[in-house]
């Protein structure tokens, strides 16, 4: 059964980054591809300003935690977390 993936970032007030753009766009390039990948969406938190959730969706936690642990994404997700000064946050949900 598919499992959703949230991954929660908080973007400092002001941030502009082209490298950061670069980055995200990389990693969702990558992902896409990636078995066991089915969609993912962006959010942007209404009542909190810089903080953005990741809606992703994959075939099951094997296909999530292959993807999680694959070289290309570490390195992408380290420079994402130094740019931003935090680190991701990640929650992992099934359907009832």
């Amino acid at each position: 059964m598919a499992i959703k993936v949230l991954i929660k970032r908080k973007i400092p007030e002001g941030f502009k980054d082209p490298q950061f753009d670069n980055l995200i766009r990389k990693l969702r390039a990558l992902a896409v591809i990636r078995p066991g990948y089915i969609s993912g969406e962006t959010l942007k938190r209404i009542d909190q300003p810089g903080e953005f959730l990741v809606v992703s969706t994959w075939q099951n936690i094997d296909d999530w935690n292959d993807w999680q642990a694959s070289r290309d994404r570490g390195k992408i997700q380290k420079q994402i977390d130094t740019l931003l000064g935090s680190h991701t946050e990640y929650g992992f949900y099934d359907y009832l």
